[in-house]
């Protein structure tokens, strides 16, 4: 019991840090790109700690349920870690938003949530007695494209609908 209750927290961090740190990075530097506009980034970020933390939490709770091999207890901590854990990490990126001009809060922001992915991914690849910088890199190449691609997307907004 105590097992399924570990696996059903780090569920919730997994899944929380990861998608917190990936779908915040994405929304902060297509907004910045697109708008350039500190409020919209503010905004954008509240937003998305919220309702993308509902809705991942809500997403994890049916993956979980359509299992069929966790307990009601395990489906409902899963579901609240995976919300706190996205939640709290998708809200420490307003931070340097707050303290810095946008561009230097878009770099420490970047900086921050590269640093995040890697250090669990390292630890996650530690645990699983895999090689850890190949997941590293995978895991923080990911992440890069993410920011790459929202960038661009954001600029090419801009030149449209501006």
């Amino acid at each position: 019991m105590k097992f399924a209750n570990k696996h059903s927290w780090n569920v919730g961090l997994s899944f929380g840090l990861t998608s917190g740190v990936i779908t915040t990075l994405g929304l902060m530097v297509g907004l910045s790109a697109g708008t350039n506009s500190r409020l919209a980034v503010i905004g954008g970020i509240l937003t998305i700690a919220i309702a993308d933390s509902l809705s991942d939490a809500l997403g994890i709770h049916i993956s979980e349920e359509s299992e069929n091999i966790h307990t009601h207890k395990e489906i409902w901590i899963s579901t609240f870690s995976t919300f706190i854990f996205k939640l709290f990490f998708a809200l420490t990126f307003i931070i340097p938003v707050l303290a810095f001009s946008l561009t230097t809060a878009i770099i420490v922001s970047i900086f921050w949530g590269l640093v995040l992915v890697g250090f669990f991914s390292y630890l996650i690849s530690r645990k699983e007695i895999v090689r850890a910088w190949h997941s590293v890199f995978e895991h923080l190449g990911i992440t890069v494209i993410v920011i790459v691609v929202t960038h661009f997307l954001g600029r090419w907004i801009n030149s449209v609908f501006s």
